[in-house]
């Protein structure tokens, strides 16, 4: 029972998510229109020109024309911090991560007081797995805001790499305290409580990153897996099911009710969900469980005709 719990426990922890990726928040000062854009007399208020198109396309979904207008806005006007700063959340969203650490970079080059832009280039330089930039980089933010909840999240995930579990446990909590309404800290704290072996904090902070977030696949499957090695087979059985309803690509929440059909000796429904694992697993590229899940299934397979013999 232990082997699951232990395997799957750590699964999610290098999926970093970026919070406080909303565009910074700038205000339109000037009319788009034509006339007006061709008026405007120097290059700050060319930039800002720029800068609230970008805005304007992020809110209607443009993500390309958004890109290209902030871009414009640090050409117009280099020391336009915001400008450089949105043109960042804009290419981490377009999954541009070098380009959009270099963005940060250049907002914090022209605000050095900007703790949102060292934050973020602290997460993309996280998720770029250059650990000691990303803590100088998320500490001077701190620094600057000690109030800024991203930045204790990532600060917590840069400790959970480490395995510096209270660590990543004190900054976790400090994410809670100041990003309430974010599942992300909650969920990474039960994963850091379950690598010290505290179920029962680890289940609580799973139940309330599921609250916050009704659709968190993996805070489901962790709920599941506890509950697998405590022997409460037919409960986890439901958190396994919520967490593929969550997400029908959740490969790992098949391979674990395909576990509880072995144990409850329905091998058919097992071989089914298994083989689905194993293809997800095959699509994701995950090729050391699609070894492991092809030898569950032969086993199961050969517990299946030695029961209909």
């Amino acid at each position: 029972m232990k082997k699951l719990f232990t395997q799957y426990s750590l699964l999610g922890i290098f999926t970093f998510v970026v919070m406080g990726v909303n565009i910074h928040n700038i205000q339109p000062v000037f009319s788009t229109s034509p006339q007006d854009f061709l008026l405007a007399k120097n290059p700050r208020q060319t930039a800002l020109e720029f800068l609230n198109q970008g805005l304007q396309a992020i809110q209607t979904g443009k993500l390309v024309e958004a890109i290209a207008a902030f871009r414009q806005a640090t050409k117009t006007d280099p020391t336009l911090a915001p400008a450089h700063y949105n043109l960042g959340l804009a290419l981490r969203q377009g999954g541009e991560l070098q380009p959009a650490a270099e963005a940060f970079y250049q907002a914090t080059q022209t605000d050095p007081k900007f703790a949102p832009a060292f934050a973020n280039l602290g997460g993309a330089l996280l998720e770029g797995n250059n650990l000691p930039l990303a803590i100088a980089y998320l500490q001077r933010a701190l620094e600057l805001d000690p109030k800024l909840g991203f930045a204790h999240y990532n600060l917590g995930l840069v400790k959970e790499i480490q395995k510096d579990w209270r660590g990543a446990i004190a900054s976790f909590q400090k994410a809670i305290q100041y990003s309430p309404n974010s599942p992300e800290p909650v969920y990474h704290l039960g994963i850091s409580y379950l690598q010290q072996g505290k179920i029962e904090p680890a289940k609580s902070a799973f139940n309330q990153a599921i609250k916050l977030n009704p659709q968190y696949a993996e805070a489901y499957y962790n709920i599941g897996s506890i509950l697998y090695s405590q022997g409460e087979f037919d409960q986890a059985l439901d958190a396994f099911r919520k967490s593929v309803d969550a997400n029908s690509n959740y490969a790992d929440a098949y391979y674990g009710a395909g576990l509880i059909f072995v144990q409850n000796k329905q091998y058919r429904e097992a071989i089914k969900v298994l083989k689905y694992a194993r293809n997800l697993y095959q699509a994701q590229g995950r090729n050391q469980w699609v070894s492991n899940t092809d030898k569950l299934l032969i086993q199961t397979q050969n517990l299946e005709k030695n029961l209909n013999n």
